[in-house]
């Protein structure tokens, strides 16, 4: 495993569409856990693959128990709405009011190529949402009611 250099606002790649993976082979294995280690390094709770240079749709979450790898996650369902602050470790030192689904139904790949159908609520949901934004090119400032200096140092872990 390595750790990987984030991408930050105004790099290019993180304004276009991932490609969706074809295949898992041991590439696609490394990026997953070199992205995990990147993610927890930068204290971050998700990282998606355009973040570290890689255009495939890859996303990686941490949100207290085992982390989560989706390849080719894609949204099915979106529940009710929710208003939260999100921050990136792709955009540094600022937070956004984004209002986001309540629930969703998300549907991908894990490591072993098998398809996981999840139901994610609350701040799992926001997350999810925040990181298949990556994969098309789009960032939580694009889509923020209100974006400020991230202030709380409390707040130590970013999307």
């Amino acid at each position: 495993m390595a750790l990987r250099k984030v991408r930050l606002d105004g790099d290019p790649i993180l304004r276009k569409r991932s490609r969706e993976v074809s295949e898992i082979d041991d590439r696609i294995l490394e990026l997953l856990d070199d992205m995990v280690e990147t993610m927890r390094h930068e204290n971050g709770i998700g990282l998606a693959a355009p973040q570290v240079g890689i255009l495939k749709r890859v996303i990686t979450i941490d949100v207290g128990e085992e982390p989560i790898k989706a390849i080719n996650p894609v949204i099915e369902e979106e529940e009710g709405s929710v208003e939260g602050l999100e921050g990136c470790l792709s955009v540094p030192d600022l937070a956004g009011t984004v209002d986001r689904p309540e629930t969703i139904t998300v549907t991908f790949m894990n490591q072993k190529g098998e398809t996981v159908q999840m139901k994610p609520m609350g701040y799992l949901a926001r997350v999810f949402c925040h990181e298949i934004d990556h994969l098309d090119g789009v960032l939580y400032t694009d889509k923020a009611k209100e974006v400020h200096a991230n202030v709380n140092e409390d707040e130590d872990e970013e999307i």
